[in-house]
């Protein structure tokens, strides 16, 4: 069975979490989220603590989905308690960002400003050259941060495009230092 599917997920006094059939209701101070649980697999609320346990231990199906379910639910807690959060960087140039209602417009060098509408419950601030996004599904804001960062990826000869903060971008050396070592 999944080592990570055993883990108990920890509940806040501020969490309030029901159970109704297969479904579990997840609300706290951020949001609320409902979950349809796989079928073999159970929701029981202990001492503070949320557990799925399996039906059948045996059935491979059911060890696939048990550790899913755990790290699904747990993610769920965490966002309706804190948000989630993820940090761009613009690196380039004349290269901005700016907020027009809900929508970020991006300046990255083309020939029209790219606007990005972000989907429902993910939020996005714009503070110089930094992009935040957040939001209480980690799914919905890592998909966000992606779909922006698609937009102008940063390329290895001088680093500008749109990079997550604190990502590393391998250099190459341009064509100078090619040539040089070609005599």
């Amino acid at each position: 069975m999944s080592k990570i599917g055993k883990q108990p997920i920890k509940i806040n006094e501020a969490i309030t979490v029901q159970v109704q059939e297969r479904v579990v209701n997840i609300s706290g101070p951020k949001g609320k989220f409902d979950y349809k649980m796989p079928l073999g697999l159970d929701v029981v609320i202990e001492d503070g603590y949320l557990k799925v346990v399996p039906k059948k231990k045996e059935d491979k199906n059911i060890s696939a989905m048990y550790g899913l379910a755990r790290a699904l639910l747990a993610n769920m807690v965490l966002g309706v308690e804190k948000e989630f959060e993820k940090k761009l960087e613009l690196t380039g140039v004349g290269y901005k960002a700016k907020m027009q209602g809900n929508d970020l417009v991006l300046s990255l060098g083309f020939s029209h400003p790219v606007v990005f509408k972000p989907r429902e419950g993910v939020k996005i601030a714009v503070a110089g050259n930094a992009i935040t996004v957040t939001g209480i599904d980690k799914s919905h804001v890592g998909e966000a941060a992606a779909k922006i960062r698609a937009v102008k990826p940063p390329e290895p000869y001088k680093g500008k495009g749109i990079k997550y903060a604190g990502e590393y971008i391998r250099r190459k050396a341009g064509k100078a230092a090619k040539a040089a070592g070609a005599k």
